[in-house]
């Protein structure tokens, strides 16, 4: 397995960088690869993706859940891949958001940019949309606020 780990600096209060990440099927705004994430329940979603004219579908499942601290997932089929978003509160108007992913690269394609550290420049570089994406709004486009654990919901929340 690949792994990678990519942080920003988001001048929004951690609450909002949180919410907006909980609204996947806004992640095509500023991730690049991502066509289209569909959340199916509470704790499953399916994506769409298209990277290097390599097109793939996926459901992945939201196994850990933690308002303002943590969404963790693990991709349910091939292509294998699992993370983990942890956002930290560094002020009033001020968080860093941490991603981590690990994956397997299935095509020579995929393998060869794994190596020449594509992925890393790609996960950066969707980041840096976040950030000014959230920024530039100020306010989340909605928020979910359940707390997960194994897969499970805890307490549900607003979506």
């Amino acid at each position: 397995m690949e792994t990678l780990q990519e942080s920003v600096d988001v001048e929004v209060p951690v609450s909002t960088a949180y919410n907006q990440w909980t609204q996947f099927e806004s992640f095509p705004r500023f991730m690049k690869g991502v066509e289209s994430v569909e959340q199916i329940d509470e704790t499953s979603l399916h994506f769409r993706t298209s990277v290097a004219g390599v097109r793939r579908e996926y459901d992945a499942q939201i196994l850990e859940q933690t308002p303002d601290r943590c969404i963790a997932w693990v991709s349910k089929d091939k292509p294998r891949n699992a993370g983990r978003v942890t956002f930290e509160d560094l002020g009033e108007d001020l968080c860093r958001v941490n991603v981590e992913l690990a994956w397997e690269p299935e095509s020579l394609l995929e393998r060869a940019g794994a190596a020449a550290h594509v992925d890393e420049q790609q996960v950066s570089s969707d980041l840096v949309r976040f950030k000014e994406f959230i920024e530039a709004r100020g306010i989340e486009t909605g928020a979910w606020r359940a707390a997960v654990d194994r897969g499970e919901v805890d307490s549900p929340g607003a979506h």
